[in-house]
């Protein structure tokens, strides 16, 4: 029992930090399309406002929520891989 919850302890953290480095570079790279394609031309308007306008389509985007999957996958093959050792 307490190895298991050592276990989920561990993982958390270490899912925690994977979880916060991709949300940083997701973000950075985000950021660096919108700069690329106000460099590129074409846009209107002034470049700081065209970045934060598209940073905020980026906050609401599933692109960003699909990175909650880092927590969601791993635990859910530990749990399929200890029902299937310990019931099948």
């Amino acid at each position: 029992m307490i190895a298991g919850i050592r276990l989920f302890v561990i993982a958390f953290v270490v899912l925690s930090v994977i979880y916060v480095y991709l949300s940083i570079r997701q973000r950075w790279q985000a950021r660096n399309e919108l700069e690329a394609e106000f460099d590129a031309g074409g846009v209107e308007g002034d470049r700081d406002t065209y970045i934060e306008e598209g940073m905020r389509e980026y906050q609401s985007s599933l692109r960003r929520k699909l990175i909650l999957g880092v927590y969601v996958v791993p635990l859910l093959v530990v749990a399929t891989l200890i029902y299937v050792m310990n019931y099948m």
